[in-house]
């Protein structure tokens, strides 16, 4: 299974295969303001699962932090994806791959919420205990 994707312009376009290995939103500060939206949906990826089939010349990253390396077009500046080297993983913007069958599983970095949100999914105050964080639930 394949997905393909673009910036906002189409000069960078990438491909997904197989399957996430996860799909949520983050409510994190960082996230919102990349995004400009009051929460980003993800889709993380294994690196070798998403590949940059045109317009590599136009991706361009901003790394503000050692977790994520944000990649970008330098045409139209549309978000693409972010790379996150530490967890091994490489999230996709939901939004970018407009074939993906968007299912969450779970909000990350609630404690930082500005939309609450009453879905049913579970609230981590942080990240995962595996990917550093404190793995502690909120209540919606």
């Amino acid at each position: 299974m394949s997905h393909t994707g673009s910036c906002f312009c189409g000069a960078v376009e990438i491909e997904v295969t197989g399957s996430p290995e996860a799909m949520g939103y983050c409510h994190c500060r960082s996230c919102r303001s990349w995004s400009g939206g009051p929460v980003n949906a993800f889709s993380l990826w294994k690196p070798e699962n998403v590949r940059v089939t045109k317009g590599a010349e136009h991706l361009k990253t901003y790394q503000k932090t050692e977790l994520s390396q944000r990649q970008y077009c330098d045409v139209c500046g549309g978000h693409l994806m972010t790379n996150h080297p530490p967890l091994g993983l490489v999230d996709v913007f939901a939004a970018t791959i407009p074939t993906l069958a968007f299912e969450p599983g779970v909000h990350v970095n609630y404690a930082e919420t500005v939309l609450p949100m009453r879905d049913g999914l579970p609230k981590l105050k942080d990240f995962p205990a595996e990917f550093g964080g404190s793995g502690e639930a909120m209540a919606e």
